[in-house]
């Protein structure tokens, strides 16, 4: 399967440090790279259920692939947000279906950093992109 260049672009990135430390710095780097959304986005309809920090997701269709916007209240989970993104955006409707969430982390060696709450937060969001593109 091909991945968007963004998320190539990440295992690259994420793959060359070595060490953890240098890892987690990267996350948040990533989180802070996220765009941000505008105010009157962050409404109950686009926050994510099932998250423990406040999470909002927008997107849209366009010719035919996903573009997602997302925001978080918390800088780790910003971070694995924006890696989620990477991973997912420009990507079909039938595609998203297929994204593995612990398989892309465990590319990226971010295991770790999936406690079982973020990594359910983590699905709630790829849920949500995957009831969104229907």
């Amino acid at each position: 399967m091909t991945l968007p260049s963004d998320a190539q672009t990440a295992l690259e990135i994420f793959n060359a440090s070595l060490s953890w430390e240098q890892r987690a710095r990267l996350l948040m780097q990533w989180g802070e790279r996220l765009p941000a959304m505008r105010d009157e986005e962050k409404t109950d309809a686009h926050r994510v259920d099932g998250c423990e920090s406040k999470v909002w997701l927008a997107g849209e269709l366009s010719d035919g692939h996903w573009q997602f916007r997302a925001a978080s209240d918390a800088r780790l989970i910003r971070g694995l947000v924006a890696l989620l993104l990477a991973r997912v955006n420009g990507l079909p409707a039938h595609a998203l279906q297929e994204v593995d969430l612990t398989d892309w982390f465990t590319q990226l060696g971010l295991s770790r950093q999936l406690s079982p709450s973020r990594s359910n937060g983590l699905n709630a969001v790829l849920q949500k992109m995957r009831h969104m593109a229907g």
